[in-house]
């Protein structure tokens, strides 16, 4: 699997395009992954929301999720989440990942519907290990553990 980070022109569609923001390396002491980050934007520029890809695979990855996305409330409802994910899969096919895991919480149905949209198999609605960051920091309990295979 590729780690080292890769041109992201080809992010776009007829609708949206993601504009790099910026590339973590990560920090493997804390279980975290190289990464990029993305500004959602329409075709005049406007940042309508932020997505990122984390690469490789770990146990706060199944919890966690490769994708992470947000779409601001004056763009939602136009499946823009939705396009920015499937413009990702195309960058971590890329990067040689077989599949990708999203997450989201079990109350968040805009998200869940996102990933039922994209084709996601639920593994299972999964409780969050006492140590785990979301849970510490978030108080967070569950998640929804999708699976896609590219």
């Amino acid at each position: 699997m590729s780690m080292d980070f890769l041109c992201t022109d080809f992010l776009k569609d007829r609708e949206i395009r993601l504009v790099l923001d910026h590339t973590s390396r990560g920090d493997p002491a804390r279980g975290w992954v190289p990464a990029y980050y993305f500004n959602i934007c329409n075709n005049q520029g406007d940042v309508m929301g932020k997505c990122d890809l984390r690469l490789g695979y770990n146990e706060k990855l199944y919890y966690g999720g490769h994708i992470g996305y947000r779409v601001e409330e004056p763009y939602r409802g136009r499946h823009y989440a939705e396009k920015a994910c499937r413009l990702l899969f195309e960058l971590a096919k890329k990067h040689d990942m077989p599949y990708l895991i999203i997450t989201c919480n079990p109350d968040n149905l805009p998200s869940r519907r996102t990933c039922e949209r994209l084709g996601g198999e639920l593994l299972e609605i999964a409780e969050l290990p006492e140590d785990n960051d979301m849970r510490v920091e978030d108080g967070e309990t569950h998640k929804c553990i999708f699976k896609f295979i590219l």
